[in-house]
């Protein structure tokens, strides 16, 4: 289909900083935000952006922040309350009915808060209270494990340990985090194939690589760091391929607000060589297409394979058995095209692959990365330069809290180093994920929920399921900086604990403190916020821990918490003597301004897998699977509607069924809804289904239509249809059969129970649904 530029002006540039400056006066706080501008990503005494979790520059820059990063500062940094008088005008019925965008700009938390339900509104508590019933509710559970304890990736290292160690020390293993939701199947399948489930490169990669292959990403929204060094590598002789459903207008040209001549004279770089616009699901396809024919023509590396890999055979076995026929359905791309990919491949000496949601969130997630991990072994580009797995995060320490620890399925290496260190029994059997946590939730099997930042209900599939049960618990925690929708479904009781934001100053009795993050690259590197908190109520994540330990596991406890909570030195002893990598800990991360790099075993060629090789997988899902899908879904509508709805000869012919997936736009970070333009989809709503104008045109639609969409129960399901809408018809440039929706908005069309079988990532990114245009009168026509 034809291309359709929305967007023809380079990112980044005038317009960005534009909308930086309008969205700092948005939120009030021009001048207090304005200053953490300029100690963002700072070597000395600034604090670690939480806008994304790309990598710093080793170069030291005056302003070292993107768009995107300024709206999540401008977020944090202003000083208008939700606080007891807010409260006192609004119930908690009446916010059940604002906007995501209505409660972010509210404002900060700056009290502790309890849900009286006599009123229907949150009135102010004191702390030691708020303690004291978290301790009495904690204490009458049969079980630990009726206790459910959430982590969003924007709590630093500090606190991250020892939430994981409180939560252990009362004894269960129910720790899901953000990463069940985003880059899972990275963590499971890097893990099981390499050894390490983290990115195998580092920044520096970038600028040697000679092809990078991006996998499923938006940069230009989500971390729009990542377009200089995109920029930097192209100018270094580097091609550079994005594989999207959707052609991102953000990724063809790049203004460097860095480089005044690029200001000044309205220069730009490139970016992008090619957009491949695979079908919707149809990475593994691809993958598979360029993996076979590189097997097939000998274009592999041998000595690599030989020497260091395990399983080749089965691949090559599985490979040789799929057709091209079946590579071409799945992917929506010609066997021409991918073996020219493969060629690029094959001819390149450095190869990066590099990959975002839009590659994991599926039902064959697992296979998608997999997939990725075998053509860099069959090319052997793991452990040189310029080459490597590069999974790229959101949120800028959820690769560090993992290794802190947080995680429902511990390594026992993990748990004996606890118990040693602490001399504590730690907890063996695996805790609830974010789906089976969201399922036990549901069904009544939990009784408390604790969220450490994040916004649990809206983020996860089934919302509306999450927050109704929200409700039947007998306590719910939250700690966080600002209100947001899953706060407002009260449980039995129901308590907010507001913290110091990554922007502010933590003080103690031991004086100014320092935390640290891990980036997308394994770089860690220390952050210090530099504001007085917008109130005095405000606790640091650490103190909070520390605070509900000592009330839950008693005074006589071996465990110093509050002396960890004063001194995060003490903290960084413990990680030392507990989490791998970390030996020496405080001397290494005051020793460089940009912190240390973690030593990563693949990338200097060892392999800590079971077989002691690299690990080739074979895919466990068909390469048609979303192909299959569709055909069944088809099967299946025709049988409801030929009964319900008539239909003449030329509709019959129409296509019924759509492949759906979720975005982001421009002006959110992951559930944060900023404001409403979405500048490089030209549009300022979010209530939008976007298509392609040739399959609008093809339909005999029109731009600004109304359109509900349906999703239909699978094949068995006890599920009821989910229904969207309605949603205002919208171009965009993306694959045939493909519709698009903004996330979280359409997240009631996903279930918990469809998700990837090992991960168990649910398939935000991949769904079937039927479409059908509102007639004037506000009934549907036209079922497609």
């Amino acid at each position: 289909m034809r291309k359709i530029p929305i967007y023809t002006y380079p990112a980044a540039g005038w317009p960005a900083l534009i909308s930086s400056t309008r969205k700092l006066m948005d939120y009030q706080t021009f001048l207090r935000g304005g200053l953490s501008v300029f100690k963002s990503n700072q070597p000395q005494g600034g604090f670690d952006c939480p806008g994304c979790a790309w990598p710093d520059h080793k170069s030291h820059k005056a302003i070292d922040v993107c768009e995107n990063g300024i709206k999540v500062i401008a977020s944090e940094t202003m000083t208008r309350k939700a606080d007891a008088k807010f409260f006192t005008k609004h119930t908690i019925t009446e916010l059940q009915g604002w906007s995501g965008y209505e409660l972010e700009h509210i404002g900060r938390l700056s009290e502790p808060l309890y849900y009286d339900a006599t009123q229907d509104r949150y009135i102010p508590i004191p702390w030691d209270s708020a303690y004291r019933l978290i301790a009495e509710q904690l204490g009458q559970l049969d079980s630990p494990d009726e206790a459910l304890f959430y982590t969003s990736g924007r709590v630093t290292n500090e606190p991250a340990f020892m939430y994981q160690l409180f939560v252990r020390c009362f004894g269960t293993n129910n720790l899901p985090d953000c990463s069940n939701m985003c880059h899972e199947p990275t963590s499971v399948m890097l893990g099981r194939q390499l050894g390490v489930g983290k990115a195998t490169v580092t920044l520096e990669d970038f600028g040697q690589a000679k092809l990078i292959l991006m996998f499923g990403q938006n940069p230009a929204t989500n971390h729009p760091r990542m377009l200089e060094m995109l920029a930097h590598a192209h100018e270094q002789g580097c091609r550079i391929l994005s594989i999207n459903p959707m052609r991102e207008q953000g990724l063809s040209k790049f203004r460097n607000p860095q480089k005044p001549t690029h200001m000044a004279a309205g220069q730009s770089a490139d970016v992008v060589d090619e957009v491949i616009q695979v079908q919707i699901g149809g990475d593994a396809a691809l993958l598979t297409g360029i993996a076979k024919w590189l097997v097939e023509n000998h274009k592999i590396n041998t000595n690599f394979i030989t020497t260091h890999t395990s399983g080749f055979e089965p691949l090559k076995q599985w490979l040789t058995e799929q057709s091209w026929s079946d590579i071409e359905l799945g992917s929506g791309i010609s066997q021409a095209e991918i073996i020219s990919l493969a060629k690029l491949v094959a001819d390149s000496s450095a190869t990066i692959c590099t990959w975002g949601m839009g590659i994991t969130q599926h039902v064959q997630g697992d296979d998608n990365v997999g997939m990725i991990a075998n053509l860099l072994l069959l090319m052997g580009m793991i452990g040189i330069d310029g080459a490597g797995a590069s999974p790229v995060r959101g949120h800028s320490n959820v690769q560090g809290d993992r290794t802190m620890g947080i995680h429902e399925r511990p390594a026992q290496k993990l748990l004996d180093s606890l118990e040693r260190v602490f001399e504590h029994p730690m907890p063996q059997v695996h805790g609830y994920d974010v789906v089976t946590g969201a399922k036990a939730l549901i069904t009544g099997k939990l009784k408390v929920f604790m969220g450490m930042g994040g916004n649990y209900a809206v983020a996860a599939p089934d919302t509306s399921a999450i927050q109704q049960a929200l409700t039947t618990t007998q306590l719910n925690i939250f700690v966080g900086t600002k209100l947001n929708e899953t706060m407002l479904y009260p449980g039995a009781n129901n308590l907010i604990l507001p913290c110091l934001g990554r922007t502010e100053r933590i003080i103690t009795a031991k004086g100014e403190q320092f935390a640290t993050i891990e980036d997308s690259m394994c770089q860690v590197v220390p952050t210090q916020g530099n504001l007085k908190p917008v109130s005095e109520h405000l606790k640091s994540e650490a103190q909070i821990v520390a605070d509900i330990a000592t009330h839950v596991c008693g005074s006589d406890s071996s465990i110093p918490w509050q002396r960890m909570s004063e001194d995060f030195d003490v903290i960084r002893d413990y990680i030392a003597q507990a989490i791998d990598g970390f030996e020496d800990f405080n001397q290494r991360i005051r020793a460089s301004e940009r912190g240390f790099h973690l030593y990563h075993p693949a990338r200097h060629r060892v392999w800590n897998t079971s077989s002691g090789k690299a690990q080739f997988a074979v895919p466990q899902y068909p390469i048609t699977y979303v192909a299959a899908q569709m055909a069944e879904a088809t099967s299946s509508f025709r049988t409801v509607t030929d009964t319900t709805i008539p239909m003449n000869s030329a509709q019959d012919n129409e296509q019924k069924i759509w492949q759906l997936t979720s975005v982001r736009s421009h002006d959110q970070f992951n559930t944060m809804i900023f404001g409403f333009k979405d500048r490089y989809r030209h549009t300022n709503r979010r209530d939008v289904l976007f298509m392609h104008p040739d399959e609008i045109s093809r339909l005999g639609w029109q731009t600004g239509d109304s359109v509900m969409v349906t999703r239909q129960p699978n094949k068995n399901s006890t599920d009821q249809p989910r229904v969207l809408g309605p949603l205002v018809l919208t171009e965009m440039d993306i694959a045939s059969n493909a519709v698009a929706a903004y996330y979280p908005e359409c997240n009631d069309l996903f279930n918990l129970d469809t998700h990837a079988p090992d991960s168990h990532i649910p398939a935000y990114k991949s769904t079937t649904v039927v479409l059908q245009r509102m007639s004037a009168e506000g009934g549907t026509t036209d079922p497609t």
